[in-house]
């Protein structure tokens, strides 16, 4: 099982940037995935997670900027990240499986994103 995270880059404030996480080797649509990011010197943090209803709940920093969806038919989840600001600079991590949406089974490596001023 892998989970691939892409469509990190350079961007400036206010801009926009679309990750997508493609998962291969088991299909997740019956399971919540999820969003993370981890700044340099900071702890993993939570973006969001989606329900395999596609109930999505993101967290509080991001809300109203960033948007999540997914493709069960391509076994795809994405996140629309709008308003960018230097502080969403991180690396993106794309985590899937569990019935919780808290606990995950599977992680991507990671797309990088920074926000410059």
């Amino acid at each position: 099982v892998q989970l691939q995270a892409s469509g990190g880059g350079l961007v400036q404030a206010g801009g926009s940037l679309r990750l997508s996480c493609v998962a291969s080797g088991r299909t997740f649509s019956n399971e919540y995935m999820g969003w993370f990011r981890q700044a340099p010197g900071r702890e993993r943090e939570f973006v969001g997670r989606m329900s395999s209803r596609s109930d999505t709940y993101v967290s509080n920093s991001v809300k109203g900027r960033f948007t999540m969806s997914r493709d069960n038919a391509k076994n795809t989840m994405y996140l629309q990240m709008n308003s960018l600001k230097p502080e969403d600079t991180a690396v993106y991590y794309c985590a899937a499986g569990g019935a919780s949406g808290i606990s995950y089974d599977y992680w991507g490596q990671g797309t990088q994103v920074t926000v410059s001023s």
